[in-house]
C-alpha cells in the first residue's frame, strides 16, 4: 500500500513554523509497512489544494492530510476534498455537541464560525477529537482512503494513536514492516564514507543504505522491509556487519547513540573525569555532555573563556603565549586544556579556541579552530577548518572536541595506538 501525506498551511511555506507532523506520520506509516512515496506541503489555497489532492489520487492508496479543519476562511481541506469528488457537506449535530462541550469545559466562547468544524463530507466517518475542536475524518472513495487530521501536532498524535493506527490495522491487516537501523559515524566526511561503501551501495536491494549528514556527524541508515521485525532484523544484521568491517572505527554507535553519551559511558567505565575550557564553541561541548543524565559523575565543570582576559586570569594561559601566538593558536589551546585540567583536577582537559565565523578576526580566517586534549602525561592539539555558518560551525566544533576525547578513551580501552593526527604535542613535566 502506497501512502501520501499532504500538509496544509501557508505558515509552513513561509517558514514560520516547522512541520513536525510529517516525520511522525512517516515513521509510523513505515513501521506498519505502508510505503510513504510522496509528501506535499500546500498553502491555504482551495484551487491548489484540489490539484494536490487530484495528484495524490493518481499515485497513492492512502492520502493523509493535516491542517485546514479549523474555523477560519483559510481552513479549506474539507471543501477541497468535496470539490474533488463532487460531494456535499452536511451539518453533524453530534460533532457540534462535542465542540460545544469542549469549549464550555474550557470556559471559551463559541462563535458562529465554529459551526464550520461540524460540517462533514457525505460518506465520511468522524474521528472524535478529545483534545481539540476539529474532528478527524475518514473517507473511503473508489478504492482510495482519505484521512483528514487537524494541524496541531498534539491533536495529530492523539487521533493517530487512539484511532487511525488501530483502524488501519483493522482495515488492511499487517502490511509487513519497514525496519531501520542507523549507524553513527565520526571523523569522516559523507563523500569518503560513500567511497568506502561504494560496492555495498551498488549491490543494495533489500535492505537498502542511505548516507546523510546531521548535526556535525554522518549517519548511515540501513532499512529492510519484511513480514515482521524478526525477519527484518535478520536482513539487517549481516549488512551492518559488512558496513562496520568497511568503516572500522569511524562507527561509534547505533540508533539513538550520541558522541556525548558514548563518551560518558567510557568515562564512567574508566573512572575518569573531564573539564573544558571553551572559547569559540561558547560552552556547547559542555552542554552536549550535560544533555546526558548522570553526567555530573564525570563532568567536573567548564569555563567559557571568550576573552583573552578570562583565558589568562582564570584558565591560566600565559600572557606571553597570547602575545606571541595569539588566542587562536595551538599553543593557546594546549594551555587552556592543561589549565582547566589543573584548575579542576580532572583526568582530561579540553581546550577549544578559534574563529567560528562568519568574518575573519584578528588575522585569523573564519572557521579556523584548534582543539587540545590534555592528560597527566601530555597535551595534543588538532587543527580544524569549518566552513558552514556560525551555528553549524559551533556544533561541528563541539562534536569534534568530544570525538577527540572519545578517540583517547577508545585507545585506553583497547590499548592500541591513537588515530589522532596531532598538530602540536606538549609533554607535561
Amino acid at each position: 500500500m502506497n501512502a501520501e501525506v499532504i500538509t496544509t498551511g501557508t505558515e509552513l511555506l513561509l517558514g514560520e513554523i516547522v512541520n513536525v507532523n510529517f516525520p511522525y506520520l512517516a515513521r509510523n506509516l513505515n513501521k506498519r509497512g505502508f510505503n510513504v512515496l510522496y509528501e506535499t506541503t500546500v498553502g491555504d489555497n482551495p484551487r491548489r489544494l484540489v490539484q494536490v489532492l487530484a495528484a495524490a489520487r493518481e499515485r497513492a492508496d492512502i492520502i493523509i492530510t493535516t491542517g485546514g479543519l479549523g474555523p477560519t476562511r483559510g481552513d479549506v481541506t474539507r471543501e477541497a476534498l468535496c470539490s474533488l469528488w463532487g460531494l456535499k457537506l452536511s451539518f453533524d449535530a453530534g460533532v457540534w455537541a462535542d465542540i460545544t462541550a469542549f469549549m464550555q469545559k474550557r470556559g471559551r466562547q463559541l462563535t458562529e464560525n465554529n459551526r464550520q468544524q461540524a460540517m462533514v463530507p457525505e460518506g465520511a466517518q468522524v474521528l472524535p477529537n478529545p483534545v481539540g475542536t476539529a474532528p478527524g475524518l475518514w473517507l473511503e472513495k473508489e478504492g482510495k482512503l482519505y484521512i483528514l487530521l487537524p494541524g496541531p501536532p498534539g491533536e495529530v498524535k492523539e487521533l493517530c494513536e487512539a484511532q487511525v493506527w488501530p483502524r488501519l490495522a483493522a482495515r488492511f491487516g499487517q502490511e509487513g514492516i519497514i525496519l531501520s537501523r542507523t549507524l553513527h559515524l565520526r571523523n569522516i566526511g559523507e563523500s569518503m564514507a560513500a567511497a568506502l561503501l561504494d560496492k555495498v551501495i551498488k549491490e543494495q536491494s533489500n535492505p537498502t543504505l542511505a548516507l546523510y549528514a546531521r548535526k556535525g556527524e554522518i549517519l548511515l541508515r540501513l532499512t529492510a522491509k519484511s513480514r515482521d521485525e524478526k525477519e527484518a532484523a535478520a536482513l539487517l544484521d549481516p549488512l551492518e556487519e559488512k558496513c562496520r568491517a568497511l568503516l572500522g572505527s569511524y562507527v561509534y554507535g547505533v540508533d539513538d547513540a550520541t558522541i556525548a553519551a558514548t563518551v560518558g559511558k567510557l568515562l564512567l567505565k574508566q573512572k575518569s573525569t573531564v573539564a573544558l575550557a571553551e572559547s569559540c564553541s561558547g560552552g556547547l561541548a559542555s552542554s552536549l555532555l550535560t544533555d546526558v543524565p548522570g553526567s555530573s559523575a564525570y563532568l567536573l565543570g567548564s569555563v567559557v573563556c571568550y576573552t583573552e582576559k578570562v583565558k589568562e586570569k582564570i584558565v591560566g594561559v600565559k600572557g606571553e603565549t597570547l602575545a606571541r601566538f595569539t588566542a587562536v593558536s595551538p599553543e593557546t589551546a594546549c594551555e587552556m586544556a592543561m589549565g582547566i585540567r589543573s584548575l579542576l583536577g580532572s583526568t582530561y582537559g579540553i581546550g577549544i579556541t578559534g574563529n567560528a565565523g562568519p568574518e575573519a578576526s584578528c588575522g585569523k580566517p573564519a572557521g579556523l579552530v584548534y582543539i587540545a586534549l590534555a592528560t597527566e602525561q601530555h597535551c595534543c592539539c588538532q587543527r580544524y577548518f569549518f566552513q558552514a555558518d556560525r551555528t553549524d560551525n559551533k556544533m561541528r566544533i563541539a562534536q569534534s572536541a568530544l570525538s577527540m576525547l572519545l578517540e583517547e578513551l577508545l585507545t585506553r580501552e583497547t590499548g592500541g595506538p591513537t588515530d589522532l593526527e596531532t598538530t602540536l604535542s606538549i609533554h607535561v613535566h
